[in-house]
């Protein structure tokens, strides 16, 4: 059992590592080309930051939506739910997560855009689109996870802080979230990546415009649907950037997770 659990790790390890190498050979060659804002594939010029600060706008927005409805969601299902209502919550949360992407996105093309186009005018296709799609779709994963957190938690705190004359309130903000904070910050994270790697759905309703978002209307492009966008028909150069653009993708989740590791200890 201790070599197969160690066989696991190691092929976990290897995977990532293999990745990672063979991002950067491929994309080796356009690392030079990729620095400016332009993706002009027939003038052969092919910067990817305004696709990046695309994916940077677009998870940011579906974060700062999912992470406090989620935490919400999973503070009403321990806290305060009986176990009836709290069971459905957490059956309706596995229904969401169970969805295909490419729903997600036809919802987001047919309802939402037409919607954010009638009331706020423009395209339409836009950041704000984009994050709203991507917010219900890192909801699941991020209610979910913060509710093992709070669940994790010995009942002697609960206890404790009404013992003390703690209200409800006081208890679950000084007491529940300062020590379930390493489970709140896993789910952060793993809604971070559902977020920041999700390709079909953001490809359908932010409008694929490459160019850097001055407002939440502005239409977009993300290096995921660059990628998925591009990869069929590239070659040369061409191809060598949309492999850089994977290494970078891959260089921003690795950094996430350092940095939630620190913020953890």
């Amino acid at each position: 059992m201790r070599r197969a659990l160690l066989a696991c790790a190691l092929t976990a390890s290897v995977t990532v590592v293999a990745i990672a190498l063979a991002l950067i050979l491929e994309g080796w060659p356009a690392l030079p080309a990729i620095g400016g804002t332009v993706w002009d594939t027939e003038a052969g010029r092919f910067g990817i930051m305004a696709m990046l600060w695309g994916s940077l706008a677009v998870t940011a927005g579906a974060l700062l939506l999912a992470v406090p409805v989620g935490v919400g969601v999973a503070l009403f299902v321990t806290e305060v739910a009986p176990p009836t209502l709290g069971g459905l919550m957490r059956r309706i949360l596995q229904w969401l997560a169970a969805v295909p992407s490419v729903v997600y996105g036809f919802v987001g093309l047919s309802l939402l855009v037409p919607a954010i186009r009638h009331a706020a005018g423009g395209f339409g296709y836009s950041v704000l689109a984009g994050a709203l799609v991507l917010a219900v779709m890192a909801l699941p994963t991020i209610a979910t996870v913060a509710e093992d957190a709070l669940r994790s938690l010995p009942p002697a705190y609960r206890e404790g802080a009404r013992a003390l004359g703690a209200t409800p309130w006081q208890a679950v903000r000084r007491v529940l979230l300062p020590a379930a904070r390493s489970g709140l910050m896993t789910a952060v994270v793993l809604g971070l990546g559902r977020a920041l790697g999700e390709t079909m759905a953001v490809l359908m309703v932010t409008g694929n415009m490459p160019a850097v978002p001055r407002s939440p209307l502005d239409p977009v492009r993300t290096l995921t649907g660059n990628i998925a966008m591009e990869m069929a028909y590239a070659a040369d150069l061409h191809q060598a950037a949309l492999f850089a653009s994977g290494a970078v993708l891959l260089a921003m989740v690795l950094a996430v997770n350092a940095a939630a590791r620190r913020i953890q200890r």
